[in-house]
């Protein structure tokens, strides 16, 4: 199944709601994934520009959408972003079929 990165930032209401009543969300994570067959390998929080991030498996592009349109539309993040992630041998049977690209330059 394929992998996927999220990165997430919670609204400052949010985070005024989870420190009022803290709760573990990588639970909820959890269960979103699952109920599309996939399964959440890391849930982590962080510094910086994002708030945090989740490593998932979900069967399909569909599905991670599905988990994603849920989560954006619950209306509890300011952001939030997934990136494909593929396999070494995923990238190196992409850049064999690179080769047979006719790739031409704009303006070439």
């Amino acid at each position: 199944m394929p992998l996927y990165l999220s990165r997430f930032s919670y609204t400052p209401e949010t985070w005024s709601r989870l420190i009022g009543r803290p709760e573990d969300r990588a639970q909820a994570a959890q269960s979103y994934i699952e109920s599309v067959g996939g399964r959440l390998h890391g849930f982590w929080y962080a510094f910086g520009r994002h708030d945090g991030y989740s490593l998932w498996e979900a069967p399909d592009n569909v599905s991670m959408a599905a988990v994603a349109l849920a989560i954006s539309g619950g209306g509890a993040l300011s952001s939030f972003e997934t990136t494909v992630l593929l396999t070494v041998e995923e990238t190196m049977e992409a850049l064999r079929a690179a080769e047979q690209v006719q790739y031409r330059a704009p303006g070439a």
